[in-house]
């Protein structure tokens, strides 16, 4: 599987804060917006202690957001979760921070808080556009989780994370974890239901391993005929090519 990767909505509110500092004291909102550019400009350290200073005046959520968006980009993750939990505590409604603080965990690898998180800015946003970038994120979120119980040898927590990894966007790469599993488990309509919908949401895994996992199923239901089909397809993947040509060899 291709490394999971994701992309959180949060910064948008970058551009979004600078116009509100009128409603901070003059000098906080004057460090505030002083850190705001040196955050646009990639001077991640620099805006840190600009909205140090800031917060030495004035305690605000929005401040202690963007101070975490900084200190996450300098990679300090243990700074950033820090920074939006206060933000948070002053803020309990603020949608970003929820998804800001959810990137932070994924990127720590604790993916159940991560989804805790996603889950509350879903609850608090009405935005369709915005609903459907967390629900991605969701889904990438619940495809480790699987893939972790699949490690641990735990196939019925992973069937229940990869299924709710689909149900929010249709992941390719989720379904094709599903697919091999239930190819092992010798659920063979399943592990064929699974690797079509991989086929049909492709994005970024390649064909070879829906029509290989399909193949495998076909064979365990004795139907040689769709076997031979979907591993001749599969073989024409470098990365499954072996395995499907030994398949056939068995076959024949």
């Amino acid at each position: 599987m291709k490394k999971l990767s994701v992309i959180f909505f949060g910064l948008a509110f970058l551009l979004t804060f600078s116009a509100f500092a009128q409603d901070m004291s003059v000098d906080a909102g004057k460090l505030y917006n002083e850190g705001n550019s040196l955050l646009k400009a990639g001077n991640y350290n620099g805006a840190v202690e600009k909205y140090d200073l800031a917060l030495g005046i004035e305690k605000d959520y929005r401040i202690l957001y963007q101070r975490g968006v900084a200190l996450k980009k300098s990679r300090d993750l243990a700074g950033a979760k820090s920074s939006f939990e206060e933000c948070l505590a002053l803020n309990k409604e603020f949608a970003g921070g929820y998804n800001a603080l959810g990137g932070v965990y994924f990127s720590l690898g604790d993916y159940s808080n991560a989804i805790t998180n996603f889950e509350k800015v879903l609850n608090l946003t009405s935005k369709e556009k915005t609903k459907n970038k967390v629900k991605k994120n969701l889904s990438l979120a619940y495809a480790k989780l699987g893939n972790q119980q699949i490690t641990n040898g735990n196939s019925t927590k992973a069937i229940e994370y990869l299924n709710k990894s689909v149900e929010y966007n249709n992941y390719d790469a989720a379904y094709l974890s599903l697919a091999k599993l239930y190819s092992e488990l010798t659920q063979w309509d399943n592990s064929i239901a699974a690797s079509e919908n991989a086929l049909k949401h492709r994005s970024k895994i390649t064909k070879g391993g829906p029509y290989y996992y399909m193949g495998v199923s076909y064979k365990g239901k004795g139907n040689t005929d769709k076997a031979k089909e979907m591993f001749n397809k599969a073989k024409t993947d470098v990365t499954y090519k072996k395995t499907a040509e030994y398949e056939l060899s068995l076959i024949n």
